[in-house]
C-alpha cells in the first residue's frame, strides 16, 4: 500500500492543485486531505461525504456548580487566564488539568472537547478521506493521524494512497510524513520559497522517506528556478518536472474541477501528465 504525500515548505505553491490533477491521473486511488487547518481540495474533487465522524482533540474544564465552595484557587492557579467568577472560558481552557488536580472540593471535571469532524466520502476519481478543524481550535496533527488510519482502512492494503499535505515543517506535516514512502515537494522559484524547500527536506530527510520535487510557476524567476535545480542536484533529489505559471489553474479552481479535466490538451496538463509518468517510476518501487 504505496503512500505519496505531497508537501510544500510554504503556501501558495500549488501544492493542493498538483495533487489534484495526480488524484485524477491515478484513477481511482485513495485521496487524503490532510491540511486540516486550511482543507480545500473538496473544492475541486467534489466529493459526496458517506461517513462523519467527530473529532476529539482534547478536553476542557467544566465547575460543578453545586461542589465548587468558591475559594478561588482554580483561578489563582490557571495559567491561561480561562477560570473568571468560577466559570471557564472554553475558549481560553487548554485542557491543562491544573484546576482538576488543584481543587480542593473536587468540584472541575475535564470532558471531552469536540474541535472538527472528518469523512469518508465518494468522489469521481476514487474515496477520499478529509477533515477541517473548527474555527480557533487546535491538535491538527492528532487529525491527520486519524484521517491517516481512516484513509489505511479504505486502501485495504491495495490502493496507492494521495495524501494532500500541509504546508510548513510542523506538527501536522509531521504527522502526515509518518508511513509515506515518497515526498513530492511542490516548489516555486522565489527567495523564500527556496528556503523554505531546504527545511521542508531536511524533514523528509530525517524520516528516511524518498523525496522528488516539482518546480511551479517556473517562470517566475529563471535565477531561483536554477538554484532549486542544483540544490537536488546535489542532494541527489529527482526534479521529476517543471509546470510555468498558467491562469488557466485559476479558471479550472472557479469552476471547481482540477486542471487536467478543465483543459486536457493544453501544455501544462501534458507536463503534468510527465510528471505523474515520472512519479510512478519512483512509486512503483514501493508496490
Amino acid at each position: 500500500m504505496p503512500e505519496l504525500v505531497v508537501l510544500s515548505g510554504k503556501g501558495g505553491t500549488g501544492k493542493t492543485s498538483i495533487a489534484a490533477c495526480f488524484a485524477v491521473l491515478a484513477r481511482q486511488s485513495i485521496i487524503v486531505d490532510c491540511d486540516v487547518d486550511a482543507a480545500n481540495l473538496h473544492l475541486v474533487l467534489n466529493p459526496q461525504i458517506k461517513e462523519k465522524y467527530s473529532f476529539v482533540g482534547g478536553l476542557k474544564a467544566v465547575i460543578k456548580d453545586n461542589d465548587c465552595i468558591q475559594c478561588g484557587q482554580c483561578e489563582q492557579n490557571c495559567r491561561f487566564d480561562a477560570i473568571k467568577d468560577f466559570q471557564v472560558n472554553s475558549m481560553q481552557c487548554e485542557g491543562c488539568a491544573v484546576c482538576y488536580y488543584t481543587c480542593p472540593a473536587a468540584a472541575i471535571e475535564l470532558n471531552d472537547h469536540i474541535s472538527g469532524e472528518y469523512y469518508v466520502s465518494d468522489s469521481c476519481y476514487g474515496t477520499m478521506v478529509h477533515g477541517k478543524l473548527g474555527i480557533a481550535e487546535g491538535n491538527s496533527g492528532k487529525l491527520v493521524a486519524e484521517i491517516k488510519k481512516k484513509a489505511r482502512i479504505a486502501a485495504g492494503g491495495q490502493d496507492l494512497i494521495i495524501i494532500d499535505g500541509p504546508p510548513g515543517i510542523g506538527c501536522p506535516v509531521v504527522s502526515s510524513l509518518v508511513g509515506a514512502d515518497v515526498a513530492l515537494v511542490v516548489a516555486e522559484p522565489t527567495v523564500s520559497g527556496v528556503h523554505d524547500l531546504i527545511r521542508v527536506l531536511e524533514l523528509i530527510s530525517k524520516n528516511n522517506i524518498e523525496a522528488a520535487v516539482c518546480i511551479n510557476k517556473a517562470d517566475l524567476s529563471a535565477e531561483q528556478a536554477s538554484v532549486i535545480r542544483e540544490l537536488c542536484r546535489q542532494k541527489q533529489i529527482a526534479v521529476i518536472g517543471e509546470v510555468k505559471f498558467d491562469q488557466a489553474f485559476v479558471e479550472a479552481l472557479n469552476l471547481n474541477l482540477p486542471l487536467v479535466k478543465y483543459d486536457s490538451d493544453s501544455v501544462t496538463t501534458k507536463n503534468i501528465e510527465q510528471m505523474w509518468a515520472n512519479l510512478l517510476n519512483i512509486i512503483k518501487k514501493y508496490y
